[in-house]
């Protein structure tokens, strides 16, 4: 338990019909029955009971507003502490000068994260639940939201605690060997252990290699439009968000800067850019468009790359293609509807061989389904169904994992190697230790600092 109290606004800046200030740590319901003005004694008051009163400002007990007062004392709190929330209308007036009465009277204004990191610090949750509170903030999708739900209920950390204890077996057998030689106790073989840890080791293995799904679900899929001038990539944004966000004329380098925005699409966030057409130019700011698209390509997990029948596949178009040779793309002809006998998709088709070429006609309305099929059997497989799956969204959960196995796999070289057991432990201690970094069972306090920064306010 902490021995200083903390406050914040945890609701969102800007007017709102309630507002709430949130107060954490030992002297929260006593500040607060210093700016209650109702006829009970809050510091008397049960856990867990409402109570309606004017808040008053410290200074000279004037009222600054109506609201309720929440008491929630430790341990059942959200931190752990004795908490104390303060509802109100949620003009940032108001809610500022509540803020500084409440300040005035003994606590002190609350750090980024800080709640969620006193939650963790007196067991409240682990630091992995702790994390996943932001992604539930901050899901676009409700795939997405029930993944970061499966995280904060702690699916991930079971996983993680139970892959430490079967090491922690194996290193008990170990160390036991090692300590107690001549006497006559249970043992491990090499091909027992090389068994168990392999078996450890494939585990982790899974889970690393679901990042790329869970940071998809958790920041979406950046996927940049490219093309020459004209061919359609900002009518295949509008329609993919469904309402007309781009400028769409007849004229040849209207985009002159990147638009992005966000759109669902099967339960798949897609951070959609749209950018300048790709093409010669001797406009300056047109050019400026054209290289930040071009920039934009190097971050980019999907490209979609527009054609259309007129031009064909032009030499410009050739070099691009080059350029995104290591990436996931999917190339679209529209304007389809000028190829009614499809011999220009036939031609583009053979010059880009097995790559796909998916039809489109954004003016007739077809092909978008398509897309959109092409993209969910692109990076899922066809299936975004992770009722059943534990997937890792965070980098920092990645590199642990990818770390602990670098250690199990450098255990089971070193045993068949026939390498001595004092020097087997320490690969499976070491392992043991990193996976630890994820729950934040063996984590540095700067760590702890650097991660709840990320937070927002009142979290």
């Amino acid at each position: 338990m902490t021995e200083d109290t903390i406050a914040a606004i945890i609701t969102a800046p800007g007017a709102s019909s309630v507002g709430i200030i949130r107060l954490s740590g030992p002297d929260a319901i006593d500040i607060g029955a210093k700016i209650y003005g109702g006829k009970k004694d809050l510091r008397q008051m049960a856990s867990h009971t409402i109570h309606y009163g004017r808040v008053l400002d410290i200074a000279d007990q004037t009222m600054i507003d109506e609201g309720l007062f929440v008491i929630m004392r430790a341990p059942k709190s959200f931190t752990g502490e004795d908490v104390l929330e303060i509802q109100c209308h949620g003009g940032s007036v108001v809610l500022q000068k509540i803020l500084k009465s409440v300040l005035s009277g003994g606590a002190r204004l609350a750090e980024a994260g800080e709640y969620s990191k006193r939650a963790f610090l007196n067991g409240k949750m682990d630091l992995a639940q702790a994390e996943a509170i932001m992604d539930i903030v901050g899901a676009k999708t409700e795939k997405s939201l029930d993944m970061s739900l499966k995280q904060r209920c702690g699916t991930l950390s079971a996983n993680i605690r139970q892959l430490r204890a079967d090491i922690l077996a194996v290193i008990a057998y170990i160390q036991a060997d090692i300590d107690y030689p001549d006497d006559d106790i249970e043992r491990l073989s090499a091909a027992e252990m090389q068994e168990q840890i392999s078996q450890i080791l494939t585990q982790v293995e899974n889970l690393t290699d679901t990042i790329k799904k869970g940071q998809i679900m958790r920041d979406g899929l950046k996927t940049v439009i490219i093309g020459k001038p004209n061919v359609g990539k900002s009518s295949l944004m509008n329609a993919l968000l469904g309402h007309e966000r781009a400028i769409v004329t007849d004229i040849a380098g209207t985009t002159r800067d990147a638009i992005e925005e966000y759109v669902n699409l099967k339960d798949i966030p897609l951070k959609i850019i749209d950018t300048a057409g790709i093409r010669q130019t001797n406009d300056k700011i047109e050019q400026i468009g054209i290289d930040k698209a071009k920039s934009f390509l190097s971050a980019s997990d999907l490209v979609l790359f527009v054609l259309e029948p007129m031009a064909g596949l032009t030499t410009e178009d050739e070099q691009i293609i080059a350029q995104i040779a290591d990436k996931p793309v999917i190339y679209l002809l529209n304007k389809t509807d000028l190829d009614p006998d499809g011999k220009t998709y036939g031609q583009i088709q053979k010059k880009l061989g097995a790559k796909p070429l998916l039809a489109l006609s954004l003016k007739q309305n077809q092909g978008l389904e398509q897309l959109e099929t092409a993209i969910v059997e692109m990076f899922f497989g066809g299936e975004t169904a992770i009722e059943q799956e534990v997937i890792v969204n965070n980098i920092r959960h990645w590199e642990a994992l990818h770390e602990g196995a670098n250690y199990l796999s450098s255990f089971l070289a070193a045993l068949n190697a026939g390498v001595s057991n004092d020097f087997l432990v320490i690969d499976l201690q070491s392992a043991w230790e990193v996976l630890g970094k994820i729950t934040g069972e063996t984590i540095e306090e700067d760590l702890l600092d650097q991660i709840f920064s990320k937070f927002c306010l009142g979290k």
